[in-house]
């Protein structure tokens, strides 16, 4: 008997079948390497010479198809360059492995491996892992995407996950969950400010300062902050638990990234924006585990049966005009509206660009499922806010609070006869987006998109993060018809609103801007939590779940409240769910 072989047989444990879910991934993301046959065998790379190796980072898969899937860990390794191995199998013993490879890694990679694991059978969940010699990695699961047939897709959708701000128990809970297709994140998966940026004031109680301590700007720097994300236990489990569908938004590059540059960068002390990008987009493509066609590219498409098209695009990297700036339309004599109106609702003003754009029709065109999601960064649905507010927003003590106005509108509607001069004056001024870097910024695109679901009648629901609250929404277009609804998700641990709006208690908040903004239906301005998609054929139903705490490893989660949207040209539109649903 080999010295390879005996090793191996540390390996042969068999693992309880019945252990319960929570202490299983537990186990897994601690680094059990006890759980049976290593089903390995054959596929070269490993032996007695193999060099140390730890899986500190975890493992991941992500960008399903009915066949196949991505998996992924990460080598922390003094070695140059290291070769291992890699199962799929269909119990967690690997007793019955069903796809297996080996895989060579090194520094230039930073160590990161992706492989793709094919071969597999629709709507089926496997279990994977890799080892180098003895060396196993910590067990992942992961499902592959069902055929035609499925009545039922479970995804949980985030957003703005800020590791100084707080401990990722929205990750925890959801990690929890047995019953998920698949995890979406919109984006901000990290932030690339340093120790002294947003939303650091807790960090170094909570133990969570940033690594590197500087912003990040090199491809080393932007590798050291994911290695640091994801050496977060809890990001660890969810990763483990589900595979995940991912899209950037601008902070995996710097705050408001736009097509030429940044609001975070300045080229004469940060250096050039292109290689700036080029590295954050290499580091992220090395971290995640997303299927790459070209780097600067992330749109794609993910088909659930014949029930629901995932189509995740980008919003901010490739083709995003500059965002406009209020600042550059006031004047003395206050905003110059036709100006404004000219310059937002220019025809060649882009987000997403022509040939992302001609791709999304022609997925839309070739889908025939049910619904149609669009998995993107920023906010599609019109939120205008009357100029008062906006103004106080961006200039504090310079305008009402949103609850003064509201309660100043209900008191035009009740008693006109009372108003003031002045308070007429206030609810005179007209109503504008309160957020340009949000498809409000870029009219002629929404109207794009919006005019082709509607051509293609389509059932259209829109996913959104970035700004760290929880918003549902009608779509409707220039015309005011409903086209689709938009689902929105709050952030992992980002503040939301209620650092903006101190003053106001988030009840009122929400029930003063569901009032003031026409096709908002709900909102929730100050809880960190995840979104909670479940469709079906009859209906595509939003959960939001929400964490009470992100300042402390205690918490409970429940879910704040349920909204859902019907098929079909008189049903595109959120409903409330009956109390028994």
């Amino acid at each position: 008997m080999s010295r390879l072989t005996r090793r191996r047989l540390v390996h042969l444990l068999p693992a309880p079948a019945d252990l319960p879910r929570r202490d299983f991934v537990r186990r897994l993301v601690a680094g059990s390497a006890a759980l049976g046959t290593l089903g390995l065998a054959g596929c070269g790379g490993g032996g007695d010479d193999a060099p140390a190796v730890r899986y500190a980072h975890g493992v991941a898969s992500g960008d399903p198809l009915a066949d196949r899937v991505v998996l992924w860990t990460r080598l922390s390794t003094e070695a140059d360059a290291v070769e291992g191995q890699w199962a799929v199998a269909e119990d967690e013993a690997f007793s019955r492995v069903v796809a297996r490879g080996s895989f060579r890694t090194d520094r230039a990679r930073d160590h990161t491996v992706k492989v793709e694991a094919s071969g597999l059978r629709a709507g089926s969940r496997y279990v994977y892992r890799f080892a180098v010699g003895g060396q196993v990695s910590p067990v992942g699961r992961t499902r592959t995407l069902p055929a035609a047939g499925v009545r039922e897709v479970k995804l949980a959708v985030f957003s703005c996950s800020n590791y100084p701000a707080g401990y990722f128990n929205v990750y925890a809970h959801a990690a929890e969950r047995s019953d998920l297709d698949a995890t979406v994140h919109l984006g901000d998966y990290l932030y690339e400010y340093g120790r002294d940026g947003y939303a650091s004031a807790d960090a170094a109680a909570l133990g969570r300062l940033s690594e590197p301590a500087g912003e990040i700007l090199s491809l080393a720097d932007y590798r050291r902050r994911h290695a640091q994300y994801r050496s977060d236990a809890d990001l660890q489990r969810l990763h483990a638990a589900a595979p995940m569908i991912a899209v950037w938004d601008d902070h995996e590059i710097a705050n408001d990234t736009w097509r030429e540059g940044a609001e975070n960068h300045d080229p004469a002390t940060e250096g050039d924006f292109a290689a700036r990008r080029a590295a954050a987009l290499q580091a992220y493509h090395e971290w995640m585990p997303t299927r790459v066609a070209a780097p600067d590219t992330i749109d794609r498409s993910f088909d659930f049966g014949e029930l629901l098209s995932l189509h995740m695009l980008d919003t901010r990297v490739v083709a995003r005009d500059e965002p406009l700036d209020y600042a550059d339309f006031l004047g003395p004599a206050g905003l110059d509206a036709a100006a404004f109106g000219a310059a937002v609702g220019a025809p060649g003003r882009a987000l997403l660009g022509s040939a992302q754009t001609a791709r999304l029709q022609q997925r839309l065109e070739a889908s025939r499922a049910t619904w149609q999601v669009l998995g993107q960064q920023v906010l599609m649905a019109r939120m205008n806010i009357p100029a008062p507010i906006l103004f106080d927003a961006l200039n504090p003590g310079s305008g009402l609070s949103v609850s003064a106005f509201a309660a100043l509108v209900a008191k035009a509607r009740s008693a006109p006869e009372t108003l003031s001069p002045q308070e007429q004056a206030l609810l005179a001024q007209p109503a504008l987006p309160y957020n340009l870097d949000a498809w409000d910024g870029y009219a002629a695109a929404r109207e794009a998109v919006l005019g082709l679901a509607r051509s293609l009648d389509k059932n259209l629901v829109v996913l959104a993060g970035d700004t760290h609250n929880a918003w549902a929404s009608d779509l409707r277009d220039a015309g005011g018809r409903t086209v689709g609804v938009e689902f929105a998700t709050a952030s992992v641990s980002s503040p939301g609103f209620e650092t903006i709006f101190p003053n106001d208690d988030p009840a009122v908040l929400a029930a003063s801007l569901t009032e003031l903004i026409e096709p908002l239906v709900y909102c929730d301005t100050a809880r960190r939590g995840y979104l909670l998609l479940t469709a079906r054929p009859e209906a595509c139903r939003a959960d939001w779940v929400y964490v009470d705490t992100v300042v402390s490893r205690s918490y409970s989660a429940a879910v704040g409240r349920s909204l859902q949207v019907l098929p079909g040209t008189g049903g595109r539109r959120i409903i409330e769910i009956d109390s028994g649903a």
